[in-house]
């Protein structure tokens, strides 16, 4: 397992979420549209899928890859430098489409991850640029591939973690690109993960502590040994970032002994720490390692917005001309070897991503596209960075969203009460940000208001914050939630009767937790794979979180005790669906691995025992989170005409939406105006 794996765990009920593209705008329909109000931005151009992302250089640096649609579905390309219009499909698939790539480090061959239908069994494939020849190279079935290591010394060759001798623990692999051969290197009998140097020799293991943590294990010989120990309040914070290159030293976020997560050095001798950089607002959010010397050369902190720190005075060079001459915030995708060319990213509240390539000896900037030109003539709105205090004293670091035409005063707020979507965020281990957001961004324009929160439990603001959200899901969770919500009402950005609450992943737990426990607050809910049953939930993660269930176990109920079985059972919403008073729309990928079908069968089938209304949309195609293009745009719609009934609000004709989708709605269509009557003359199309 890698480092990335290890962060993906710690944002287990994350929502997946995918990016939008262009198409010709729909009719449309408005249900009471405001005076001077601007024109519905189409959902095609927020939820299809992009004209173009993720730019990444070759190591050579004579080529650029990146994904686009080919016929609708997103595939690699790779051009020559210089020539973007010479751009080519390396790959032509079909069905879901493909998300993430990056380049082998001998400049011949892509990368791809892919799995089928959301079931996330990611298989690694390579794509030999030279002759077009496609290849898996992890063939195996119930298998999760993971990438541990590439470095730029062995071309032919990385690390990979696969856990298809047992699905619990990834084995290390040293894999030959040019053969396919795997070869094992590290049997994993209960690690959480392996850090690997560049010259790809296992340096460190993290193996998992009773009741929460880890424990850094050097290797020495062919045994492991004990570095350092990070404690359970520590471990949603605290995590090694990479092996230094002179082999003596370890980079890693660390947050022992201290609040926030410092960048910090640790000899692997004698564990000594020495602290490079730290804020006493947020963590270190991330840090960019210089290809040529290996070194962590700048870091970012992100408390309200991302903010970049070089180390190394020439990297701060290289960010300063960045910096006077892109808008917005900016992230390092690639470098190629030589360290000459780098591919960057930048973005901003009120423009999607645009994708440059820096000539660092020149201090050239070239601008090569945007993820979505389309949107650079919509009315997109500006994002507003708010901090509200909970009742027992916490900075909420929280982001608000208005329509563009609503008159606002002095300190940004509208003079006039709207109807506002509370937005809650997946994870809970992850947070909200400051950015382009597309669903801050369609909500805005159907006329409401927007507001994103970060309550406890939320990462990146110190462990004192993220562990205030131990054993709080449904209580002081949520109870930050409606916090902001009296913020709203206090501020006069919304009416105590005209909020609905919406989420995926965690963000649907909290939905469905909202209508529950607090029945009276929200007007109506849309839950987005969320657990309705924590019991079933922990006793359904996947078989390769084995060795983070201790983490979990702490962090929201330990369903191996009678107290932590009830503290489950008094969390979960299931046991409170007769409670629920209030329009709800539920949705759910069949593949999810993370949320399964079952969290919102058993919610559905509890509230039509009891006679209550509810709408069910279900995805067979689908895992956590809606991938394929026409599966997003039917959800949006059927979304916009349920919030509409229940908060008044502006929105498109359903009627094209639902084309080339899998939607399936098992009830509750008659709820909706106008779902039932679009349903009927529709097929559902499934693609794996």
């Amino acid at each position: 397992m890698t480092l990335r794996s290890i962060v993906a765990m710690l944002t287990l009920f994350a929502l997946v979420a995918c990016s939008p593209k262009e198409e010709p705008m729909p009719e449309t329909t408005a249900a009471a549209p405001a005076a001077a109000s601007d024109p519905l931005i189409d959902r095609d151009l927020l939820f299809g899928n992009p004209e173009r992302m993720q730019l990444r250089i070759s190591p050579d640096g004579r080529h650029l890859s990146y994904i686009a649609p080919l016929d609708g579905v997103l595939n690699v390309w790779a051009a020559p430098v210089g020539d973007l219009d010479a751009a080519r499909p390396l790959t032509r698939d079909t069905g879901r489409g493909i998300f993430r790539h990056f380049w082998a480090p001998d400049a011949k061959h892509v990368l791809f991850l892919q799995d089928t239908g959301g079931d996330e069994d990611f298989l690694l494939h390579a794509i030999n640029t030279n002759s077009g020849e496609i290849r898996n190279l992890t063939p195996f079935e119930n298998t999760t591939a993971d990438v541990v290591h590439i470095s730029p010394d062995h071309p032919d060759t990385l690390l990979v973690g696969l856990n298809n001798r047992d699905q619990r623990f990834h084995d290390v692999h040293r894999l030959t690109l040019s053969t396919g051969e795997l070869e094992l290197i590290e049997r994993n009998e209960g690690f959480l993960g392996y850090v690997a140097d560049d010259d790809l020799k296992v340096r460190l293991a993290l193996a998992p502590r009773p009741g929460g943590g880890m424990d850094v294990l050097r290797k020495d010989g062919d045994d492991f040994v004990h570095l350092l120990t990070i404690e359970q309040e520590d471990d949603m914070v605290s995590r090694p970032v990479a092996m230094a290159p002179d082999g003596e030293h370890l980079y890693m976020v660390d947050s022992r002994e201290r609040n926030t997560g410092a960048l910090a050095r640790i000899h692997l001798e004698s564990g000594e720490r020495e602290i490079l950089a730290e804020d006493e607002r947020a963590d270190i959010a991330g840090v960019f390692i210089d290809v040529v010397s290996r070194e962590v050369a700048a870091y970012a902190v992100n408390y309200k917005k991302p903010e970049w720190t070089a180390l190394d005075p020439a990297v701060r060079r290289d960010f300063e001309r960045l910096n006077a001459a892109i808008d917005g915030d900016l992230q390092v995708t690639s470098q190629s070897h030589d360290g000459q060319l780098w591919t960057i990213y930048s973005g901003e509240a009120t423009a999607p991503g645009t994708a440059h390539l820096y000539h660092r000896e020149s201090g050239r900037i070239e601008t090569l596209f945007s993820t979505q030109p389309a949107l650079a003539e919509q009315p997109l709105t500006p994002m507003q960075p708010v901090v509200i205090e909970s009742r027992d004293g916490l900075e909420l670091v929280s982001y608000l969203s208005l329509p563009r035409w609503v008159e606002r005063d002095a300190d940004g707020r509208p003079k006039q009460p709207l109807p506002m979507v509370l937005l809650v965020h997946g994870g809970p281990w992850a947070r909200d940000g400051y950015g382009f957001d597309s669903q801050h961004q369609w909500l805005a324009n159907r006329g409401y208001a927007v507001l994103s929160v970060n309550f406890r439990g939320s990462t990146g603001f110190g462990k004192a914050f993220v562990n205030a959200g131990d054993r709080e899901w449904g209580r002081a969770m949520h109870d930050d939630l409606l916090d902001a919500v009296e913020w709203a009402v206090e501020q006069g950005v919304t009416r105590r009767d005209q909020v609905a609450i919406m989420g995926g992943s965690y963000g649907g737990y909290a939905t469905l937790a909202g209508l529950a426990f607090t029945p009276e607050v929200f007007a109506c809910g849309v839950d987005i794979v969320g657990p309705s049953n924590l019991e079933t939930l922990l006793d359904s993660i996947p078989p390769y979180w084995e060795a983070f269930f201790e983490n979990l176990a702490t962090r929201v109920g330990d369903p191996r005790t009678e107290e932590g079985r009830a503290l489950l059972r008094e969390r979960s919403p299931l046991h409170r669906a007769e409670d629920i008073r209030r329009p709800l729309l539920i949705a759910q990928g069949a593949n999810d691995p993370r949320v399964k079908q079952a969290e919102s069968d058993q919610i559905v089938e509890a509230m039509l025992g009891n006679e209550l209304p509810v709408t069910y949309v279900l995805y067979p195609d689908e895992g956590h989170g809606f991938a394929r293009p026409q599966n997003r745009l039917a959800f949006y719609g059927i979304t916009e005409l349920f919030l509409t009934e229940c908060l008044g609000g502006r929105h498109q004709a359903l009627d094209a939406a639902l084309a080339g989708s899998s939607t399936h709605v098992p009830t509750g269509a008659e709820f909706i105006t106008g779902l039932k009557e679009a349903l009927e003359n529709f097929e559902p199309v499934v693609t794996h």
